[in-house]
């Protein structure tokens, strides 16, 4: 693992670290590599180690006492996960895309806690990011339309996007419409019919790999950004 060559390194947890600060993490922690559709931990299993995703996206999903699936969230590039440091994982973390994190055990990431106040700092911060796109969330689920709330999650994407390549009007999509209504509270028929009418009325163009924002200040208008 090199800190020092990580492309995503001044979006993530590790901006807050100076070289020597990210020797001493490289000493804690390796990269691994996973292929798409495999699960990097699991709900309800020990968690050991805390991660850093580098590269690919994740599906972040929990499951119901009903044995239904919840879509909680996406992982991207930048993003920590295990920061909660409860005993167990509270969901599921799925590869949508072959993905790179670097993982730390949990004893030695916390020990390094206690010598790097700035570490501690930004990953406050981090999770104070976390918890206003949860209370967004809980807003989308609430009182928006289907049609503001496929607004809402393109435009999110879309900053997300921008925060590692830089603003685009290409938003690659990696999860699939279903884990999209899921996450919105939609069906997935509901996901295909509104995306649809957007291509139809030439806010958005369907590519095979996501979408094109064709009119971002309308989409804007419908998030209520």
């Amino acid at each position: 693992m090199d800190c020092c060559d990580c492309e995503i390194k001044d979006q993530s947890v590790c901006c807050a670290l100076d070289p020597d600060e990210l020797d001493a993490l490289e000493r804690i922690g390796r990269s691994q590599g996973y292929p798409a559709k495999s699960t990097i931990f699991e709900q309800g299993r020990e968690a050991g180690f805390v991660y850093n995703l580098t590269a690919g996206a994740l599906r972040l999903s929990k499951l119901l006492p009903d044995g239904r699936r919840q879509v909680v969230g996406f992982a991207m590039p930048g993003d920590f996960l295990g920061l909660d440091f409860e005993p167990n994982h509270s969901y599921t973390a799925d590869a949508l895309t072959p993905a790179k994190l670097c993982q730390f055990s949990r004893v030695g990431f916390s020990d390094m806690l206690d010598d790097k106040p700035r570490l501690l700092r930004r990953l406050m911060a981090m999770a104070s990011h976390e918890l206003a796109l949860a209370q967004e969330q809980m807003v989308v689920l609430g009182r928006r339309t289907a049609e503001e709330k496929i607004a809402a999650f393109l435009v999110g994407m879309r900053k997300r996007y921008a925060r590692i390549h830089g603003p685009s009007v290409h938003v690659p999509l990696p999860m699939t419409r279903l884990d999209i209504g899921d996450y919105l509270g939609l069906t997935v028929e509901t996901v295909s019919r509104m995306m649809t009418r957007m291509a139809r009325e030439k806010t958005i163009v369907i590519v095979p790999d996501g979408v094109r924002l064709l009119d971002v200040p309308r989409l804007e208008r419908l998030a209520e950004v």
